[in-house]
């Protein structure tokens, strides 16, 4: 190892829990356990003896892991990464001289990060609002030229090295919709507050699984990241997590699916997805949830290939944020915005035969 790769180092420390008893991979176990990791990477850890299990370095993938087992990986941290302005079309539903709203599409990414240093949500914005390039120099430093917010736009840890100008908040690379953006730091600030105190109201609209019963009610609970894969969230008990609120109310049924109208307390990272997943109606098409095993929402062969189907058409979570509410911190206005739903969630719906007057 040269010496500028010893500076870029860091350590992750995982204790396989007491209960684990599916005796996996290695390679498999680290990469659903290690954000932003994939297999092949993990795997060449692993040859380079960047891995040790219970103070052993373990060199085969293939090795088997038990509950108990203390894992130590060394991490190479990435090159940094560096927000560039791209001519990307976006869909602006308001602008003033301190904020936008954009409506963003389903397959875009909200910020560059590991895999995604380009074509993203910030990408773009960049470029609307004819800004330069922006590095973590920039944010650090706090760059009042950039036109749009830097305040909290440093990476959060050393294995997320993303950059994040004028973003408040975000939403899931598959869910596609409404979010407000700070062109100053000033903004950024009092719409955060907005989102800590919980007075910002957000909706969003979801297909899912199966009917609810009830058909509306609250799901509270703590959300942490799930022990068995850490790209996933799951409902963990106090003191772990943090806590989470959804509303949801059925707005439409048809045999094998509903729309959900969901409301949000509080902002956790996969909130709705996880809690859908929770009550037993994943949002459609949603794989990391559950919202793509069909059989037990389907009586029938028929039924079964006609989900298959619908999953195909849409090929990403049938999620949306459909209306955002907020003050405006300059003007105090009270700011409401409302979008439609996407084609490819309306497809779906009317295949289903869920009248669209209904949302």
């Amino acid at each position: 190892m040269t010496r500028e790769e010893e500076k870029r180092e860091f350590e992750i420390v995982i204790d396989v829990p007491p209960g684990y008893r599916e005796e996996g991979r290695l390679d498999q176990f680290l990469a659903r356990s290690i954000m932003n990791a994939t297999r092949s990477k993990v795997q060449r850890g692993i040859r380079e003896g960047r891995v040790r299990v219970n103070d052993r370095v373990i060199t085969k993938s293939s090795h088997v892991v038990q509950a108990g087992d203390h894992i130590v990986c060394r991490i190479l941290r990435a090159p940094p990464i560096e927000a560039v302005p791209e001519d990307i079309p976006l869909d602006v539903v308001f602008e003033d001289d301190w904020l936008i709203v954009v409506n963003k599409p389903a397959g875009m990414v909200v910020h560059p990060a590991y895999g995604n240093r380009t074509g993203t949500l910030v990408n773009a914005l960049l470029h609307y609002v004819g800004a330069s390039a922006i590095t973590l120099a920039d944010v650090e430093n706090g760059d009042d030229d950039a036109g749009l917010s830097t305040i909290n736009a440093a990476p959060p840890s050393p294995d997320n090295p993303a950059i994040r100008p004028g973003i408040v908040h975000r939403l899931d690379k598959d869910t596609s919709g409404l979010l407000v953006v700070a062109k100053d730091d000033v903004t950024h600030a009092a719409l955060a507050g907005q989102f800590a105190a919980r007075t910002t109201r957000r909706d969003y609209l979801g297909i899912v699984l199966g009917i609810p019963d009830p058909a509306r009610g609250s799901i509270e609970s703590n959300l942490g990241r799930d022990k068995r894969d850490r790209k996933r969230m799951a409902v963990v008990e106090p003191p772990q997590g943090k806590f989470a609120r959804t509303h949801y109310e059925t707005v439409a049924v048809s045999e094998n699916l509903a729309l959900l109208r969901f409301q949000l307390d509080t902002g956790r990272t996969h909130q709705i997805r996880a809690h859908a997943a929770h009550i037993g109606h994943p949002i459609l098409a949603d794989e990391t949830y559950g919202g793509a095993d069909l059989r037990r929402f389907a009586h029938s062969r028929n039924k079964l290939k006609f989900l298959r189907n619908l999953v195909d058409l849409i090929g990403r979570q049938a999620l949306h944020a459909r209306s955002l509410g907020f003050q405006h911190p300059k003007t105090g206005s009270a700011m409401t915005f409302e979008t439609t739903l996407p084609v490819d969630m309306t497809t779906v719906l009317e295949r289903a035969q869920i009248d669209p007057k209904s949302y």
